[in-house]
């Protein structure tokens, strides 16, 4: 499904966001609300995920990390006959994909009181970090921090 938007312009001047202007064109537009979760940013580079599964166990989720996908599911197990007179609980099974930047690796989780805590963490590799270029004389051009000598008349 095509967005309203045209992002024409931007691919003549950006390079290598592919992937971002196709994550914006192919943004779901009805939004599956359940569970409800919270993406919580704790500095620069650490994240974390909550989303409220009560009545869940461990045994009934299940946490996949794929290369910029984080998807978390559950269904739960039935346990015997049960005649319910009332069932108010959305136990239904779920899915719940989060599409994670480069370099995003889930560091940890975690199921208490009926929250599921995924933990984040953006680790960019040294070659990937930024670095000043320089820029060499060429000549006898002086090097950086040198002082010229004044010539001298003949």
């Amino acid at each position: 499904m095509r967005t309203a938007f045209d992002f024409s312009p931007l691919y003549r001047s950006s390079i290598g966001f592919d992937r971002v202007f196709n994550l914006l064109e192919n943004a779901p537009q009805a939004v599956d609300s359940w569970p409800p979760y919270d993406i919580e940013r704790s500095d620069e580079n650490t994240y974390r995920v909550k989303i409220a599964v009560a009545g869940f166990s461990e045994d009934d989720l299940d946490i996949s990390h794929e290369p910029n996908l984080l998807i978390v599911s559950g269904e739960r197990k039935e346990l015997g006959t049960v005649e319910y007179l009332h069932r108010g609980l959305p136990v239904r099974p779920f899915t719940r994909r989060f599409e994670l930047a480069d370099h995003m690796t889930v560091t940890g989780a975690s199921l208490n009181n009926g929250l599921l805590t995924i933990d984040l963490v953006r680790e960019v590799p040294e070659e990937m970090k930024p670095r000043r270029i320089a820029i060499a004389k060429q000549g006898g051009a002086p090097k950086a921090g040198q002082v010229e000598k004044p010539k001298q008349a003949a």
